[in-house]
C-alpha cells in the first residue's frame, strides 16, 4: 500500500468512527440496545474510536518506514479533528427533532 492510499485509508476511518456511536443506540457499539443512550457513553465511544483510529495510523506509518516521534500538539489537533469529523452525527442524533429520545 502506498502512502496515499494510507492516508485515504485511515481520514475514511476516522470519518466512519467519529459518526458511528450518533448513529447506534448500542453501548460500545457491540452492547446492549438502550431506548436512549446518553451523552457520556457517546463521549467515551469517541474517545476509545479515536484512540483506535490513531493505532491504525501509526501502524501504517511504522509498515511503510520509521514512525516520527509526536508532541502533546498533534495529539490536541488530532482529537480536535476527530470530533469535527464527527459533526454530521452529532446533528443527526441530538440536532434534528426527536431523534433517539434526546
Amino acid at each position: 500500500m502506498d502512502q496515499s492510499a494510507a492516508v485515504w485509508l485511515v481520514l475514511l476511518v476516522a470519518v466512519i468512527a467519529a459518526n458511528a456511536p450518533y448513529f447506534s443506540n448500542r453501548v460500545l457499539l457491540l452492547g446492549p440496545k438502550r431506548a436512549a443512550k446518553p451523552f457520556g457513553w457517546r463521549a467515551l465511544e469517541l474517545l476509545l474510536l479515536a484512540l483506535l483510529t490513531l493505532v491504525l495510523g501509526f501502524a501504517l506509518e511504522s509498515y511503510q518506514g520509521q514512525r516520527q516521534p509526536q508532541g502533546w500538539e498533534f495529539y490536541a489537533a488530532a482529537l480536535c479533528l476527530f470530533i469535527t469529523l464527527g459533526f454530521p452525527g452529532f446533528v443527526w442524533c441530538y440536532l434534528r427533532r426527536g431523534r433517539h429520545g434526546a
